[in-house]
């Protein structure tokens, strides 16, 4: 067991550097604040500020835990390495490097995740997907695609809500807009915007021939209270609707669906999620302040009209990522040329190595 020595050593080393450069005792101070705050008798009166405070609180205290929790354990399995006999006891042996790997591992989620250094990546995230070229068969992967992402934040125990559905005539979905909150999550999935590619043998023509279907993703941080963003009376234009698909005994009924349009930018969001359009249209504001401030954040809030005569095409040759189910399977990204033959596993939301692949990308892109 003396081959883990030098291991278990240098990550000691590397935690401690770490716990470091987090200056803990900062972080502390700074939970003991955030703690008094959401302590105070008037902390809720602010829904949206108390949502901010506390999203930052459990970030420190899961971030500070994580960090101390590692450094209790290699401190104990440093301990243990001297009482390890793999001759005496081989599945004690077994057990031991079991940890050690596991431990490895967390390290490296922890280092990947000094990698965010966006002030949004912490945030919870709003993905938007639009079925692209494709007619029927780019519908239905638009719904595809929306339930890897769903099924990739179960994985990681994130909360998941449907912010709005827009369903295709026969199959599938136009468009549709999810909330995914956790720490990190906006960190974790910003890398997946862009154009996904599907190949496959079509369910939806007599010949089962071979096609090929697009659809969008973006991807945005949610900012409960962006103060920066102003956003005039006079530039939103309100649409109420009836909302549709499965809900409550107010869908199709009364018009709680809203539709904001933002006329110097053209941005459209709706949302339907709620049962009133009071509560959609709260909903609808965040994620059209979530779209500007990312622009803004970009510097790219000026420049709308270059941007929009420059939008992506959801077409061949604009794809960040395909998925291949025929004639072989294989899903490829051709940012990272990280690649895998597991599709069922990637389509019911293993996303990991994809996504481990794009956060290394996007820091080498950096440099």
């Amino acid at each position: 067991m003396q081959e883990l020595k030098p291991k278990l050593e240098e990550l000691n080393r590397l935690i401690l550097r770490g716990l470091d450069c987090l200056d803990v005792p900062r972080l502390k101070k700074r939970i003991g604040e955030l703690e008094e705050i959401t302590s105070a008798p008037e902390f809720w009166s602010n829904q949206r500020h108390a949502k901010e405070i506390g999203q930052e609180l459990k970030h420190l205290q899961v971030l500070v835990k994580d960090w101390e929790d590692s450094k209790r354990d290699v401190d104990e399995l440093s301990a243990m390495l001297p009482t390890i006999h793999p001759e005496d006891d081989p599945k004690a042996a077994e057990e031991f490097r079991g940890m050690v790997a596991e431990l490895g591992h967390r390290f490296e989620r922890l280092n990947r995740e000094s990698f965010f250094s966006s002030k949004y990546d912490k945030n919870n995230v709003i993905i938007l997907i639009h079925a692209g070229t494709g007619g029927k068969d780019a519908q239905d992967w638009a719904q595809m695609l929306m339930r890897m992402y769903v099924r990739y934040a179960e994985r990681r125990g994130y909360g998941v809500e449907i912010l709005d559905e827009s369903y295709g005539e026969e199959v599938g979905m136009k468009s549709a807009t999810i909330l995914i909150s956790g720490i990190y999550a906006y960190g974790y999935l910003k890398g997946e915007k862009g154009v996904h590619r599907l190949v496959r043998l079509s369910p939806f023509n007599a010949k089962n021939s071979r096609e090929t279907s697009f659809s969008l993703v973006e991807v945005m941080p949610e900012v409960p209270e962006a103060i920066d963003i102003t956003i005039k009376s006079e530039e939103l234009q309100l649409d109420a609707f009836r909302a549709g698909g499965k809900g409550g005994q107010n869908v199709n009924k009364v018009s709680s669906a809203v539709r904001l349009t933002h006329l110097p930018t053209g941005i459209v969001v709706t949302c339907q999620s709620e049962r009133s359009q009071i509560q959609n249209r709260e909903q609808a504001m965040t994620i059209l302040q979530s779209k500007l401030a990312q622009l803004q954040d970009e510097k790219k809030l000026e420049e709308m009209k270059e941007l929009k005569g420059k939008r992506v095409e959801m077409s061949w040759g604009n794809q960040i990522r395909s998925y291949v189910l025929h004639p072989y399977t294989m899903v490829k990204d051709h940012r990272t040329d990280y690649e895998t033959s597991q599709t069922a596993k990637v389509l019911d939301g293993d996303l990991d190595g994809f996504i481990e692949a794009e956060i290394e990308w996007a820091a080498r892109s950096k440099q």
